[in-house]
Order: C-alpha cells, then structure tokens, then sequence
C-alpha cells in the first residue's frame, strides 16, 4: 500500500520554524538555530523508539546519512522518549546522527510543529526540512504506522 500523507499542515512551508533547544540522550542541549546556521537541517519526528517503523526508518536515515552530508544537511531525529531511552536507543541500533527528546515539557517541540498527537501522548511522523534561517522548505506529515521514504527528503534538497 502507497504511503498516504494525513495532511502536511504543522509550520507550513516558507514560515520560520519555531526555535528550540532540546537535550540529546549524551546530555548535550542542542538549539535549532544553531544547527540552521551551519546548513539545511532534515527535523525527523517520529512515535517511539524501539517500535518496528521507527526502527526501520531511522536506520534507513542512518545507511544514507552520507548522501544527506553531501547534500549540505544534518539529519535531526526527535521523540517524546526520554533522552535516557534515546541513547539506548542509538547505541544499540549504531545510529550516529543526532536524537533529541522532547521529553519535558512533555511534547512542547512536537506540538509547535503540530505533530503532536495530544490523545496519544506522542509525536506523529512529521518530516521538515529547515533552510540556514530555519525556514521550512519542504514539510510531509504521516499517520504513526505509515513508514516514510527517505529518498524524498534527498529529492528535496536538491531543489
């Protein structure tokens, strides 16, 4: 079955992204402006971390986060996991790009975006892709179970 957008609202496309500083599962906070600032940032939300479609995307990210350097863009993968959860997470799937935790407050991030999916308690999968002064370029949001194809978000950098 084709993978079907549930819509593609959220920050919508030539609007400035809302800014964000969000811890990393090492301890780190990382603020979105300053990834912006450095080239075009890929923002990945996805439900939860060791679930099957999170899995499978976010290696799939992992296996062409080269193509995506090359592009001039950093992948940045975010969740309502705890950061704790994350870092076990990426250690033991041997993901190397960033996750960030939108833990507390809880789906703050998220619902700036609009992927928070309020009477789930967790984000949906929504997909944007920030210029250097974090405008939205390219946006695609899908239901929790529809797997995303990452090939689409290289196809939009080109561009």
């Amino acid at each position: 079955m084709d993978a079907v957008p549930v819509h593609s609202m959220g920050v919508n496309v030539g609007q400035v992204a809302p800014d964000f500083t969000l811890p990393a599962g090492d301890g780190s906070r990382v603020k979105l402006s300053e990834l912006c600032a450095v080239g075009q940032v890929v923002l990945v939300f996805f439900p939860f971390a060791f679930t099957g479609v999170c899995r499978s995307e976010l290696r799939a990210l992992e296996a062409m986060k080269e193509q995506f350097a090359n592009e001039g863009a950093t992948i940045v993968a975010i969740s309502c996991d705890s950061p704790y959860s994350l870092q076990t997470f990426a250690e033991a799937e041997n993901l190397t790009f960033t996750l960030l935790s939108d833990f507390w407050p809880h789906g703050e991030v998220c619902q700036a975006f609009d992927v928070f999916l309020e009477d789930k308690g967790f984000a949906t999968r929504g997909t944007f892709i920030l210029d250097q002064e974090r405008i939205v370029r390219w946006s695609l949001i899908h239901g929790p179970g529809v797997e995303r194809d990452p090939t689409l978000y290289l196809e939009a950098l080109q561009y």
